[in-house]
């Protein structure tokens, strides 16, 4: 291929990349080392009342022509990351009291930092153990089942995130059809909603109902790929169906469940959709939330850019970490190969 012909193809590509990735990361990260500030001017107010009139001086943000308040980027290199990190705080706490989760906890960064990675790790293993269950069963089906049934497992992957929270957060509710249901079994009052831990259950639950359409169409189609001669020749072997799933269809999928486990993860880091939809920013909050809740306007009417830019840089350093932790080495991927036939 001619070096013209291949700068056509890829210059294209290069240039979206630049432009609406690597760039708006890059302004993230200048942002969080910078602190957004108002410009502030002093002006001489006169004020006149029944005694007499009296002038004071006062501090008062400057707008520009259209009313708004001209703000000014102040560079503050790691102060944004350390206010929410907190270490001075967090040092005092652990000499104090010892490594106490109930006063680590009260800073906001590691409550979230506690509940993302629970989130990502519990409903990891669910998704791709599930989703590959159900791909296993639906590829046994008969042809006229498998139409069907396909479609049906797929609704709950092409529900909205945010409507499907608030669907199962009906069902439970207070006077939801499921919670009255379960009250005239216990014969008891059930408030689901009134503590967090019951709140996190039902996040976990509908993120792996959520999630598992997407882990399992990836594993079905890679199904259609294994060698059925392979099958046959390990079933005449004397392969019983445990061990041709071990040595024959994992092995084969493993880069499915890689890309599964990856793409799980970068999407549950930033859990976010089950705090708007189950009303839990009371109770559980995500690094994904801590950004948002930054960028909300505050009693003074001013958003905190540079600590929510800071929090996405450490939500994409975690990210990174998790991804770099969970990746099968070469080694691990020798693991499942099938032995050598005596």
């Amino acid at each position: 291929m001619k070096k013209s012909t291949f700068l056509v193809f890829t210059m294209p590509s290069f240039i979206m990349m630049t432009l609406f990735i690597a760039l708006p990361l890059l302004i993230v990260l200048i942002q969080s080392f910078q602190f957004n500030q108002d410009v502030l001017e002093t002006i001489e107010r006169e004020n006149c009342d029944p005694f007499g009139c009296k002038t004071e001086t006062i501090t008062v943000p400057v707008l520009d022509e259209n009313g708004n308040k001209i703000k000014n980027n102040i560079w503050v290199g790691f102060q944004n990351y350390k206010n929410i990190l907190k270490f001075e705080q967090l040092s005092s706490v652990i000499s104090n009291d010892g490594f106490e989760w109930s006063k680590i906890r009260s800073i906001d960064f590691y409550k979230a930092l506690r509940f993302t990675l629970t989130f990502t790790f519990i409903t990891l293993p669910f998704v791709i153990i599930l989703g590959l269950i159900l791909a296993l069963c639906v590829n046994v089906l008969i042809n006229r089942l498998k139409g069907p049934i396909i479609f049906i497992t797929l609704l709950p992957f092409i529900i909205t995130p945010v409507i499907g929270a608030l669907s199962i957060k009906w069902l439970f509710i207070g006077d939801g059809i499921l919670t009255l249901f379960l009250e005239n079994i216990l014969d008891k009052d059930i408030a689901l909603f009134s503590q967090g831990w019951t709140i996190e259950i039902l996040m976990l639950f509908y993120r792996v109902w959520h999630t598992i359409p997407f882990a399992f169409v990836i594993f079905y189609a890679g199904l259609q790929t294994v060698d059925k001669e392979k099958i046959e020749a390990a079933f005449v072997d004397g392969a019983n169906r445990l061990q041709r799933l071990r040595f024959i269809i994992i092995p084969h999928i493993m880069p499915l469940i890689v890309f599964v486990a990856l793409i799980h993860l970068m999407d549950s880091y930033r859990v976010f959709d089950e705090i708007v939809g189950f009303s839990a920013s009371g109770f559980r909050i995500s690094l994904q939330w801590m950004t948002y809740d930054f960028l909300r306007i505050d009693d003074s009417g001013t958003r905190s850019i540079g600590r929510a830019s800071a929090t996405s840089v450490l939500t994409m350093i975690g990210i990174i970490i998790c991804l770099l932790y969970t990746s099968p080495s070469p080694r691990d991927r020798q693991k499942c190969r099938m032995p050598a036939s005596a």
